[in-house]
């Protein structure tokens, strides 16, 4: 039995896949597991769900959307995938304040990394939940909030999964909207120039630049009134990026053509308006792996054109395009946003090219403005690192000792990232 993440860089092999349909059947798997994981869409460049022990799939398991009277919040199953959830509330005339482009993650996985959007003034997933319902290592099924096992609450807002199994989340919610998204190519220069400007003029800003062009595809998305449902299922047209990308693995020395060519074909602005709940995802079916760093927002646009730089005078063989976004600072105690406003930058390579090297090269250049790793996303975070970037994190470890003393839900590499004493 073998078990991939999306990209195929991660494999695991557990001695059981198990997919509880209720409470009953997920703590007979919990409580009989030497060893556990829950697995969600596997869209962790990380082995955070590595085992070899049970992996859980919660995908089924039996819980309903309850909606609060005020309908400014609910309970949602926390093993639905963003896409089925998303469609349910829309259906029951709700929407998310905010989610990223990806939208197969499960809930729970994506609040349990970290997982964000792009929006000035909008936090990550983990900033719209107000409580979890989860199930620790000894089958105890337990609420927590900010008045309630608060100390858990606070942990769980971002675990990694270490603290137990999510069963439920509440989350906070908007009415139904639609939104307006617009896509056009903007010179490098003025993105560099005007980017805090622009990204005042829209609820959510971003931006995508190949690191061998002048241009970048610059994206915006605003709440709009229904104009007559969604006209184009996704953003861009991943055809003629895929032909590029397989071009460029045989041949790397046509990368920068490719890029500046790419970029001219992607000249002619377009426009597409729907509920957010379609708006907001795109379609994401060419594999890669992606590293991304969390920055102060003031360090974001330099770090980037650094990179670029970097890439171009070392003559870098690099397929994908930097993907950039604004996050709101919070206040969670294991967040890369939890000391201010942020600036995220990804960087991404094509699966079927070489990768560890080049990301080996690329991590100090975006980490030097001092960057803060996406958890799910490809980094060489050590202890002595973790610690030193979260001040909380002595406390997140007390509560996961406290609920897991035998480190049952720890896996290999969350071990050493956090030098948790664990047996195999």
């Amino acid at each position: 039995m073998e078990w991939h993440n999306w990209s195929g860089s991660v494999a695991a092999r557990p001695q059981a896949i198990v997919a509880p349909r209720d409470e009953a059947e997920l703590r007979a798997a919990v409580t009989a597991a030497a060893k556990v994981r829950v697995r969600g869409a596997g869209h962790s460049f990380m082995p955070l769900c590595e085992t070899g022990g049970t992996l859980i799939d919660m995908a089924d398991y039996a819980a309903a959307i309850e909606i609060a009277p005020d309908r400014a919040s609910a309970w949602v199953p926390a093993g639905w995938s963003l896409a089925r959830l998303t469609e349910a509330l829309w259906n029951e005339g709700l929407s998310l304040i905010n989610q990223g482009d990806v939208n197969p993650q499960s809930l729970a996985g994506a609040t349990a990394t970290g997982t964000h959007g792009t929006g000035k003034d909008l936090g990550s997933l983990s900033t719209q939940v107000t409580g979890f319902e989860l199930m620790l290592a000894d089958g105890r099924l337990v609420q927590c909030d900010a008045t309630t096992n608060s100390d858990l609450f606070q942990a769980q807002r971002l675990s990694l999964g270490l603290l137990g199994v999510a069963t439920r989340i509440r989350i906070d919610l908007l009415p139904a909207y639609h939104l307006e998204e617009r896509i056009e190519s903007r010179p490098l220069g003025e993105i560099a120039e005007r980017w805090q400007e622009l990204a005042a003029a829209t609820r959510h800003f971003e931006f995508f630049v190949f690191p061998y062009a002048d241009h970048v595809i610059f994206k915006s998305l605003h709440p709009t009134p229904d104009d007559g449902g969604l006209q184009r299922s996704t953003d861009i047209d991943e055809r003629p990026f895929r032909i590029a990308c397989e071009i460029a693995r045989k041949a790397p020395f046509t990368i920068p053509t490719l890029q500046r060519l790419m970029m001219w074909a992607s000249r002619k602005p377009s426009r597409r308006t729907g509920p957010a709940w379609q708006i907001f995802p795109g379609e994401r079916t060419i594999r890669f792996e992606e590293m991304e760093d969390e920055l102060p927002r003031a360090d974001g646009m330099p770090t980037l054109l650094e990179a670029i730089d970097y890439i171009r005078r070392k003559h870098l063989p690099v397929a994908f395009p930097f993907e950039f976004r604004l996050v709101a600072g919070d206040d969670i105690w294991m967040s890369p946003f939890n000391r201010g406003p942020g600036a995220s930058i990804s960087f991404h390579q094509y699966a079927r090219m070489p990768w560890r090297d080049l990301f080996a090269e690329i991590e100090p250049v975006l980490r030097g403005a001092n960057g803060r790793p996406h958890w799910a996303k490809r980094h060489t975070l050590n202890a002595a690192e973790v610690r030193t970037l979260y001040p909380k994190a002595d406390a997140f470890l007390k509560v996961r000792s406290d609920v897991d003393p035998s480190a049952k839900f720890v896996n290999a590499d969350l071990a050493r990232l956090f030098d948790i004493a664990t047996r195999s």
